[in-house]
């Protein structure tokens, strides 16, 4: 049975990987960013997010997630995306989501004979003796540069673009500061992954190395 843990920093290429290597081994994936954006999006919804009680509000959502009946909704607003952040940083609710993602591990690895998961704390928390560990990166301006590709606007003038990569580059390079330092789950690679710099290569290039270091070859 392989386990396969995939982590690194915002718009590197970690989930198109993920994807593209569960369509290749048939191994269940699962992005585990997604639970924190789609607790922070019931935390917006219900108008919640600035309770004195937000931790246990939540928890207790948390608590009823089963990740296989988890959607694909639009989760990676900018506002949801801020408050993921904000309350990955929960104790509590790490705990308990770390714990759903294990068992997510358990069971479909057993059905399934292995498992790709993607997100922080993957590799040395939920995964720590994971067959393959890799560390996906890339230059803040690249990575920016995607995020403004996935946003798919056409009709952006010239310096409306600009401006708009401009923002983007600022709120990854705070939020990659803010992850790096932050006490609780930090931004760090496995002493034993594949850091993978992917500035100069696209999402097949990368797919092929990957496969690669799985499969053995050169």
């Amino acid at each position: 049975m392989i386990e396969i843990a995939i982590d690194g920093t915002a718009a590197s290429g970690k989930g198109t990987l993920g994807k593209k290597l569960s369509n290749k081994y048939n191994f269940p994936y699962l992005d585990t960013g997604i639970l924190y954006r789609k607790i922070a999006s019931y935390i917006i919804k219900e108008n919640i997010n600035n309770t004195s009680d937000l931790e246990k509000q939540c928890c207790d959502f948390a608590q009823n997630l089963i990740l296989e009946e988890l959607k694909n909704e639009n989760l990676r607003t900018e506002i949801v995306a801020k408050l993921a952040a904000k309350i990955a940083t929960f104790p509590d609710l790490r705990k308990i989501l770390n714990n759903k993602q294990k068992e997510f591990n358990k069971i479909n690895k057993k059905k399934y004979g292995g498992c790709i998961l993607d997100g922080r704390d993957i590799g040395t928390i939920i995964l720590p003796n994971a067959d393959f560990k890799f560390f996906i990166t890339a230059s803040l301006e690249v990575r920016a540069k995607r995020r403004l590709l996935e946003k798919n606007i056409s009709f952006l003038h010239e310096n409306d673009e600009k401006c708009m990569l401009l923002n983007l580059i600022n709120n990854m390079r705070e939020r990659d500061k803010l992850d790096s330092i932050r006490k609780i789950s930090p931004l760090v690679p496995a002493k034993d992954a594949y850091i993978i710099d992917t500035s100069l290569i696209n999402a097949q290039e990368l797919f092929f190395k990957v496969s690669n270091i799985i499969e053995g070859k050169k």
